[in-house]
This record gives C-alpha cells, sequence and structure tokens, in this order.
C-alpha cells in the first residue's frame, strides 16, 4: 500500500507484517499503533493479518450464492424468536438497530419505524453450548456450510493469535491477557446483504441501510465488497459521518460497547453531555464510535442504489467473564464508572433490543 494512499484514507492504518507471536519488539509497536488507534477514532484498517483478499473474496462469493435463493428456502434456516439467539438466517425487516436503548415503551416507539432494509445469516462456532447453528439442508446449497465455517475459524485464528494480543500489549499487559476471557466466546460471523431498491425510497425514508448504532462486543472486523456505504462518525464528535471504503486486502476493525466500558470509557450520550471538556477530550479510553451504513448515489441513469455485501466478525468474551475495569484504566482521579457484569448478562440485554 503506498504511502500517498495511506495519506489519502479516512481511518488510520495498522500493518500486521512482523507480528509474530507477539513476543517480539515489533508486535509492541504494532500494538501500541493499534491501541492509538482505538483511542482517537475507535476504527482502524487492518492489512498483512493473515486473512487474504481471496478468502474474503471467497466468503462474499458463498454469501452472495446464499442469498440468491429463494425466500422459503432461506426460512428453512430461520433465526430463532429469542434475540439473543443470533444464528441462522433473518429476513429484510426482521431488525431494527436500536442504541443504547432498553426500555419497552421506548423500544416499542422506535419499532415502529421503518426496519432496516437488510437480510442476515448469522453462524458460530460448532462446539457452544449456548448457541446451535442453524444450517440449511446441504443438498440445498452444497459446501456453503464447510465454506462458511472455515472463513469463521480464520476469524477467530486471527483474533486469539494477533488481535488481542496486539490490544493486550498496546494496554501494556501481558500479550495473553485479553486471550483468557476470550478462549470459549460465542463469536458472531454475520453475513449481510442490503438489497437493491429505488433511490427514492431512501430519500423518502422509507427504508433505511443500518442506522447510527455502535457495536456492543469486544470488538468487530469488517469484510466488504466493493460497494461503498459504511460510514464513521467523526473522531471531533461532531455528529457528522466520513465514509470509509472498502480497501483490497484490508479489513476494518472497530472497538465495541463492552470493550469500552472494559477500559472504563463512557458510552452513555446522556452521561458524555454531563462532561466537562477536559474529561471528554481525554484519549486514555478506547472509543466505541458510533458507524452507519447508507445508501450512496444510484447507478447513473438506472435511479436503483445497488446491493451491497458486507461480512462482519463480532468477537465477545467467554459468557461467564467477568468484566472489570482493566489494570491501569482506574485510578483516584478516574474511578470506575460501572459495576462488574458478566458477558452473557451485557450481549444479551443488547441483542434483545434490536429484533422487531
Amino acid at each position: 500500500m503506498s504511502d500517498k494512499l495511506l495519506q489519502d484514507l479516512p481511518l488510520p492504518v495498522v500493518d500486521f507484517a512482523g507480528f509474530g507471536d507477539g513476543t517480539s519488539s515489533d508486535a509492541l509497536e504494532i500494538g501500541k499503533k493499534l491501541l492509538q488507534a482505538c483511542q482517537n477514532v475507535g476504527f482502524a484498517y487492518l492489512i498483512n493479518t493473515g486473512i487474504s483478499q481471496a478468502q474474503a473474496d471467497d466468503m462474499l462469493a458463498w454469501s452472495r450464492k446464499f442469498f440468491s435463493l429463494p425466500p422459503d428456502i432461506k426460512q428453512l434456516a430461520p433465526h430463532p424468536k429469542e434475540g439473543w439467539k443470533h444464528r441462522g438466517y433473518s429476513g429484510i425487516g426482521v431488525e431494527q438497530l436500536s442504541q443504547m436503548v432498553f426500555d419497552s415503551n421506548e423500544l416499542a416507539a422506535i419499532r415502529k419505524n421503518a426496519p432496516d432494509f437488510k437480510e442476515s445469516f448469522d453462524l458460530g462456532r460448532t462446539d457452544s453450548p449456548h448457541l446451535e447453528n442453524i444450517w440449511l439442508p446441504e443438498e440445498l446449497l452444497p459446501g456453503f456450510r464447510d465454506a462458511a465455517l472455515s472463513f469463521y475459524y480464520a476469524c477467530q485464528s486471527f483474533q486469539i493469535g494477533k488481535l488481542l494480543k496486539a490490544l493486550s500489549l498496546g494496554l501494556g499487559l501481558p500479550a495473553d491477557f485479553l486471550g483468557q476471557y476470550h478462549r470459549d466466546g460465542d463469536n458472531q460471523l454475520r453475513l449481510l446483504h442490503y438489497p437493491a431498491a429505488p433511490a427514492e425510497v431512501f430519500s423518502r425514508g422509507e427504508k433505511g441501510r443500518a442506522k447510527a448504532h455502535t457495536d456492543f462486543g469486544t470488538a468487530t472486523i469488517l469484510f466488504q465488497d466493493s460497494e461503498s456505504g459504511l460510514e464513521v462518525e467523526s473522531p471531533s464528535g461532531s455528529g457528522q459521518f466520513i465514509a470509509v471504503p472498502p480497501i483490497p486486502g484490508a479489513m476494518v476493525f472497530n472497538v465495541g460497547d463492552l470493550l469500552m466500558r472494559w477500559s472504563n470509557g463512557m458510552y452513555n450520550k446522556a452521561a458524555i453531555q454531563k462532561l466537562s471538556s477536559s474529561l471528554l477530550n481525554r484519549s486514555d479510553t478506547l472509543k466505541s464510535t458510533l458507524h452507519r451504513v447508507s445508501a450512496l448515489a444510484p447507478q447513473h441513469g438506472t435511479g436503483v442504489v445497488k446491493e451491497r455485501y458486507s461480512i462482519p466478525f463480532f468477537m465477545g468474551p467467554d459468557v461467564n467473564a467477568l468484566v472489570d475495569c482493566l489494570p491501569g484504566c482506574s485510578s483516584e482521579d478516574r474511578p470506575k464508572k460501572y459495576e462488574p457484569i458478566t458477558a452473557a448478562a451485557y450481549i444479551d440485554m443488547r441483542l434483545n433490543a434490536i429484533f422487531v
């Protein structure tokens, strides 16, 4: 990747080439650079991760095959009615992202608005005692299951072998510190399809792709097709969003709410507004940043916004892991903001709030 391209990108770039097993001085520098991106933006492009563009392209091709199936076939692998059971297929209009809203009356009011115009398929590890994968019969899409699981475990390998080690090193902790909380986490690989639609239905507010939200686990890595649409709130917190185009060979990384909480950060907007400017501008917290998926300009002469595919890999701790303030993230002048909470209690609360 050229120096000129690096300068023009909207996010910092963290290069994992030379990270190895996490014991070298190069690994420590990579960890520091990743931590800086987490503190300043909450997002970054990651390159040389060990997951190739060819692997991502192959999984995106499988995603297209799955979503091109007739609706009645896709519904043979249905997402359970419980929001926290994030496995299987969810059709268009089933989800509506909400941001830190848990009151039943408030959620009911939000759900009266147009739901997200997207469909998804979720899967996870094969040995979870809590969440069982839900698949189509193999003969309906031969090879899909094996391809999806292979990509899931490639993402998990990067998570455990490099990403969490880099975050731990950046925080001044032993390389395996965060990894010991993620040995049996119920991560989620999500295939997403945003269908094509007339531009006017988006401009009138009848449909939307994904409203502004934060992710609620430890962290997320994202693979995109060639269609843009991802936008991230400006680090200044101005409410302005900047486009994050797909870059060949790069994945997008972002901090989740749970990691922000873990680092003693503040993610409740009402609480943030009460902070003094000196506290609001401090950069020692890992930021979970608002982002959204917007419908871009229609194809020339068609009036139709093109379809878009993406694949996020959502990471979470072991379900029984007790999330308390990380070492070094609290002090006498920066006391702990939160009581300890298990990962399961927190994630389930968030998942149950997003299904219509």
